[in-house]
């Protein structure tokens, strides 16, 4: 069985994100880079499946070189091979970009596969598109937000958490799937991992080598500006007897929250 998955840079959920001058883009300087969290269910349900029904797992990721660290991070955990789609650009946030060069990959350079993995958004650009952007330029079955998988022979099941109830999805591969929080538990590097994945070389493809253009790669979505949440309220404290904070409470609602 051969599996790809398609993983992301973004930055730690943990860290103080600055927004640059021009409004457009983060301050990168002293940011802490992780893989998404959404990737790693994804990784580790294709190392999962290789376990169960043999074959190979590996793994790409669109972006700049600085994107090595986490393709290491996915060797590490015990991927076969991976691979660098180059695109130099800085973060467009824009889904079918990213979808476009993997559709292009796939096409020209990786067409072998027999299921491809992603998480169910980046935690960076959180749009929740490129899988299913990628399913249908390629004309593919998917699920997504998936949080357990089955696959037997050319077939496989799906099972989906909805609105009080749990979907179950039969599709054919190869295929696109999503992951979801749930999956599994991601496993951590080893050290025998992390060693092995320093020597392994890791080829880059450029989007020119795919044969990608200016015009193939135009955004079709054009960022405004970027800005931080504004800041939460203080919480308002009501005291005194009950029937006295109730009324008060009540007004609160009426004049202030304007909820009732």
């Amino acid at each position: 069985m051969n599996i790809f998955v398609f993983v992301k840079r973004v930055p730690d959920t943990e860290s103080k994100i600055r927004i640059a001058p021009d409004g457009k883009k983060i301050i990168e300087e002293d940011l802490n880079f992780v893989l998404s969290p959404f990737d790693e269910y994804a990784v580790e349900e294709a190392l999962q499946l290789r376990a169960t029904h043999e074959g190979k797992v590996t793994v790409f990721s669109v972006g700049t070189e600085e994107s090595l660290t986490i393709l290491k991070k996915c060797l590490a955990m015990g991927a076969n091979e991976a691979v660098l789609l180059k695109d130099d650009a800085i973060e467009t946030y824009d889904g079918l970009r990213t979808a476009k060069i993997i559709t292009q990959a796939l096409k020209e350079k990786f067409s072998d596969y027999d299921l491809l993995l992603f998480g169910k958004q980046s935690v960076g650009a959180d749009n929740a598109q490129v899988p299913s952007m990628v399913a249908e330029l390629l004309g593919l079955p998917q699920v997504n937000v998936v949080t357990k998988l089955e696959i037997n022979g050319a077939n496989g099941v799906a099972h989906r958490e909805i609105e009080g109830a749990l979907e179950k999805a039969s599709f054919s591969l190869p295929a696109v799937i999503s992951a979801q929080k749930g999956l599994n538990e991601p496993r951590y590097e080893t050290l025998k991992g992390i060693m092995m994945a320093k020597r392994k070389e890791i080829p880059a493809v450029t989007v020119q080598d795919l044969g990608l253009g200016e015009e193939d790669l135009s955004l079709n979505l054009i960022l405004m500006k970027i800005e931080s949440p504004p800041p939460r309220k203080a919480g308002t404290i009501v005291e005194g007897e009950a029937s006295e904070t109730t009324k008060k409470l009540v007004n609160f609602l009426r004049e202030e929250a304007k909820v009732i």
